[in-house]
């Protein structure tokens, strides 16, 4: 049995992410988070960021990258 990644189309795409879209450099049927490696299908795709060209599963997986990158955002003030 296959699953959705498997068969022609199921290789890893290469984006290229912009503000608001982004572009698809190399086909392919999905990308992976950057931070927890799960496979995104490409037309579920919501969030990235631009900045670090890597793409997130979630809201939170995207917040997480973001205090991982910038820890000052930890401190309410």
């Amino acid at each position: 049995m296959m699953n959705r990644f498997e068969g022609p189309g199921g290789k890893e795409a290469r984006i290229r992410y912009l503000d608001g879209d982004f572009q698809v450099t190399s086909p392919g049927a999905f990308v992976r988070c950057a931070v927890t490696g799960e496979s995104i299908p490409l037309d579920e795709l919501k969030y990235w960021s631009v900045a670090r060209q890597e793409p997130y599963v979630s809201a939170a997986a995207s917040l997480r990258r973001e205090i991982e990158a910038r820890p000052e955002l930890r401190s309410r003030r």
